[in-house]
């Protein structure tokens, strides 16, 4: 009688109202009674109709089964959680690159005596490559981490230094050396052209210019910077006015 869920039986929710329980009870009632339905079941059908709806349709006999259902499921929860805790336990225990849990009812994965773990790896011979030499985790009894034999850090294995010849122009503070002269303009105070003005920039490196306009840092510059832009003809779109600007945190 544990195993019997009325609300199964009459394919109803559990919160449902008790209309919506009878209306239920009717529509089965009418198609599965012996004088209508013509099947073998019909019968023990039908007995397990009546059952289910004498169970619902009493407030106080439903209250019980209500009690009943939660009991039973706070009992599977708990039965879950402790398995669950057990297996973290086993794995925590058992070596690395081995598998010891519990999932059948006699703690074992398929129902067979529980024996000695079995190494995750495969044995020496077995698999292409394998075991392959110097790798950490191909002999059965070490206990590192495995990795893969395709692991890199992803950092070049060639080079260390500045090349200017190959790399292109030097970074940091002041990095570009004294400003070529005939200034004119707003001074730069930062980056790798620090003491230049912007028309001096202009005439070494138009994409730094370009870079600076589209950076928070060159925002008080913007109109210098596309005049100048104008006037070597990388920018050769209507002027916008002060006013009409359009910035991502502007008001439109």
């Amino acid at each position: 009688m544990s195993d019997f869920n009325p609300y199964k039986v009459l394919q109803v929710d559990p919160e449902a109202e008790e209309e919506v329980i009878r209306a239920a009870f009717r529509r089965l009632a009418r198609k599965y009674h012996p004088d209508v339905a013509t099947g073998p079941d019909a019968q023990d059908r039908m007995v397990q109709i009546n059952q289910a709806w004498d169970m619902l349709r009493d407030p106080v006999r439903r209250a019980a089964v209500d009690r009943a259902r939660a009991r039973s499921a706070a009992t599977s929860a708990r039965v879950t959680a402790a398995d669950a805790h057990a297996n973290v336990r086993n794995a925590a225990a058992a070596p690395r690159g081995h598998f010891h849990y519990r999932s059948g009812a006699d703690g074992t994965p398929d129902g067979t005596p529980r024996g000695p773990a079995a190494p995750r790896n495969p044995p020496a011979g077995q698999g292409p490559g394998w075991p392959i030499p110097g790798m950490r985790g191909t002999d059965p009894g070490d206990r590192s981490d495995r990795i893969s034999p395709d692991w890199s850090t992803g950092r070049s294995v060639r080079g260390g230094g500045y090349d200017p010849q190959t790399m292109g122009t030097a970074q940091g503070h002041g990095s570009a050396g004294p400003p070529p002269g005939n200034p004119s303009g707003s001074v730069l105070t930062f980056g790798r052209y620090a003491g230049w003005s912007l028309s001096e920039v202009a005439r070494t490196d138009l994409e730094y210019l370009e870079w600076l306009d589209r950076m928070p840092i060159g925002r008080s510059y913007q109109f210098e910077i596309d005049a100048l832009l104008r006037s070597f003809g990388r920018r050769t779109t209507a002027p916008v006015g002060h006013s009409q600007r359009r910035g991502l945190f502007r008001r439109r």
